[in-house]
Formats: structure tokens, C-alpha cells, sequence
């Protein structure tokens, strides 16, 4: 397959994983709820065993020196951080979220930092596939993985501003579809420009996601059980990547 049909592929199938949303119909509250939170705990662990044991590693082999991956590293870091701080970028990872008298004139707000985060996936899967396939599968896999915690709860956030169930699902779509827009984008600059910096920056925000958007979420619990299986879920997050590694 031309690595064209790779990054329409990836960015696609992360692009309608928007639509898990629609488990909120299925599944009542209380049990979706914590189906979010092991999700969100495996989320975590795929993410940092994603950046620290595949898009780091490959990044030496791409770029010119140590120094110049961990640059573009922090660099990720520092605009996701910029992003949660100025485009309200922290989803909800929960169906019902706390202040909803502030969730319905945020609504589209929340739509316009997903639409922004998930052209960011598809900029950061598109230049994987780039410096090379099983690297893009991998970091496809790996943005798959946030993705369903994350459509989860934006969509939650939808309902519980007022919004119909088929409006939600619609404008939650198109906000995903915006991934498709950035992998095509790097696709064709790629061609005059070198991307492979895409991927060390992309492991950085990976890195903020997991540590300071999910983690805080799935361990402020006083159960020793709940917290016990949200690490084991984390723990498992990181496994997953290191097994698919196995098979590069």
C-alpha cells in the first residue's frame, strides 16, 4: 500500500472514532463512567510508552543530533501547555462533567480545541508513516487509544448542554475529520520540506497529554482497588506499545 493510502487510512479511522460517542446511548451513566476512567488510565500508559519507546528511539535515528530531538521535544510540550492554557484544549473525560451551567456557552469552544487537537494527530501520524510505516502504525495506534476516552466525554459534554443526541454525533464527526485535513497537509509539504521533526514534537505533546491532562484524572481515588486498577490499566497502555514493537 502507497504511503498516501497509509496516512488516509490512519487519519480516517482515528477521524471516526468520533463517533464512540454513541456509547453514551448505549451504556448508563454510572458504568460508562468508569469504563472512561480505565480507559483514560490505559490512555495514559500508551501515550508515554508511545513517545518514550518508539517516537523518541526512531527520532535519533532521523534527525541530526540528541540535542535537536529533545529540543523539538520540549517544543511539543510547551504548545500543548500553551494550547490547554489559551484554547481551553482540557477535555472532559467524564459523561457527566462538574459545572454545567459553564459547559453549554462552551460548547463549540469545545468542538473548535477538538477540531485543532485531532488536525494535530493527523499531523503527527502523517509524519510518522513518513519516516516509516510501522512507526506510523504505531503512533495511529497509539492517538486511537486517547481518542475514545476523549470523543467520550466531549460528547457528554454536548448532550449535557442541551445539544440532540444527532447533532452531537454530526458536529463531533466533523470535528474529527479534521485529522484527514492535517495528514494530507504533511503529505504534501513533505514533499518540498523535511517533517521528520513532526515526530519528537509530537511525542512531546503526547507526553504533556498523558501526564498532565489524563493521569490527574484517574488518581485522586481513596480506594486502594480503583486506584490499583487504573495503574494496572496504565501498565497495560505501556505493554501494548512495547508488544507492538515486537513486531517491527
Amino acid at each position: 500500500m502507497s504511503l498516501f493510502l497509509w496516512i488516509i487510512a490512519g487519519t480516517i479511522g482515528v477521524s471516526l472514532l468520533s463517533l464512540a460517542g454513541a456509547l453514551v446511548l448505549v451504556f448508563n451513566d454510572k458504568l460508562l463512567s468508569k469504563i472512561v476512567l480505565w480507559l483514560v488510565a490505559f490512555s495514559a500508559g500508551s501515550l508515554i510508552g508511545g513517545a518514550f519507546l518508539h517516537m523518541i528511539p526512531e527520532s535519533f535515528e532521523v534527525l541530526d543530533s540528541s540535542a535537536l530531538v529533545f529540543m523539538w521535544v520540549i517544543v511539543g510540550f510547551s504548545i500543548f501547555f500553551a494550547l490547554e492554557l489559551f484554547v481551553h484544549w482540557h477535555h472532559c473525560h467524564h459523561v457527566e462533567c462538574e459545572h454545567k451551567e459553564y459547559v453549554k456557552p462552551t460548547a463549540y469552544l469545545i468542538l473548535v480545541a477538538d477540531a485543532l487537537h485531532n488536525f494535530i494527530d493527523g499531523l503527527a501520524i502523517a509524519g510518522a508513516f513518513i519516516v516509516d510505516i510501522r512507526v506510523g502504525i504505531v503512533t495511529t495506534l497509539i492517538v486511537a487509544t486517547h481518542e475514545i476516552p476523549q470523543e467520550l466525554g466531549d460528547f457528554g459534554v454536548l448532550i449535557n448542554s442541551g445539544w440532540k443526541k444527532g447533532r452531537a454525533l454530526l458536529f463531533n464527526l466533523a470535528s474529527g475529520l479534521t485529522a484527514v485535513l492535517g495528514g494530507l497537509l504533511v503529505y504534501f509539504i513533505a514533499q518540498d520540506f523535511n517533517v521528520d521533526f513532526l515526530l519528537p514534537l509530537a511525542a512531546g505533546g503526547f507526553i504533556y497529554v498523558a501526564s498532565s491532562d489524563l493521569i490527574p484524572e484517574v488518581k485522586h481515588h481513596d480506594k486502594i482497588s480503583t486506584n490499583l486498577i487504573h495503574f494496572t490499566a496504565f501498565i497495560l497502555g505501556i505493554v501494548l506499545v512495547m508488544v507492538v514493537g515486537l513486531f517491527e
